[in-house]
């Protein structure tokens, strides 16, 4: 397993009865007295708050500096725990990552669940006092909201993939034989994602006309899925907009 990710802080501000926690995955009012951490196993993690604003400096502080991560042994034991655990002790992997919150003394640990998956975990850690049953709902409210949250990007993601594979089909469906033909040469020619191609050392190589070369550009470029630039002499610029089309030229080899 992979370790979990710490990506910048999300803000916090004090008033009234808590600390409003704010990040790309939702919010959550939590009680005064915690610090607040969201994070997902392989992925980003959503952010996390300190209720001090030095503390919270500290974190925006570590974030700009690095990519933040829990051990992994501490990922590992987050994700072991398959039910709410509080008024536990802080895992000692919270403390080798943030060094000043060395002196928390109680930890809160609330799994966030969705789709039958394990999605990630909040953690809470205070500095004195218990964690009460009121605590414990708002935890278990916000990983429900940052568990759906979670599940928003997913489907997101995947119908943007969906898309862009059905673009790549359109696009290598448009081709003729030969432009088909060329098209595998070039993208064998750039070795990445972009690069120079001059089309008549291709042509001459494989065999095929010039013009074909150019009309098989022009037709993926139409589509999106490459962006071209002619540099005269020097030949075209090449670069590839979307993830697939390689993957789809590979495939269509096997």
């Amino acid at each position: 397993m992979d370790q979990n990710k710490i990506a910048e802080p999300a803000a916090a501000k004090s008033g009234g009865q808590g600390t409003q926690l704010q990040g790309d995955g939702g919010s959550s009012q939590l009680r005064h007295s915690s610090q607040h951490f969201r994070c997902q196993p392989q992925r980003q993690d959503f952010g996390c708050a300190a209720v001090d604003r030095f503390d919270h400096d500290q974190f925006r502080s570590l974030a700009a500096e690095a990519e933040l991560r829990f051990p992994q042994e501490t990922n590992g034991r987050f994700l072991q725990m398959r039910e709410p655990e509080t008024n536990v002790v802080p895992d000692p992997g919270i403390a080798d990552v943030f060094r000043f919150m060395n002196a928390q003394e109680m930890m809160c640990v609330v799994p966030i669940t969705g789709g039958g998956d394990r999605l990630g975990t909040v953690v809470l850690t205070r500095l004195s006092g218990v964690f009460d049953d009121e605590d414990l709902i708002l935890a278990e409210y916000g990983s429900t909201i940052v568990g759906m949250e979670i599940l928003r990007e997913r489907a997101e993601e995947i119908a943007l993939e969906a898309r862009s594979r059905a673009v790549v089909a359109v696009a290598i469906g448009s081709l003729s034989f030969s432009e088909l033909e060329a098209v595998e040469h070039i993208f064998e020619e750039l070795e990445g994602k972009e690069g120079l191609l001059v089309a008549s050392k291709i042509a001459d190589r494989v065999g095929i006309t010039r013009s074909v070369i150019v009309n098989a550009l022009r037709k993926l470029e139409s589509a999106g899925v490459i962006e071209t630039r002619s540099l005269g002499m020097k030949g075209t610029y090449i670069r590839i907009l979307n993830h697939q089309l390689l993957e789809e030229l590979g495939k269509m080899k096997k």
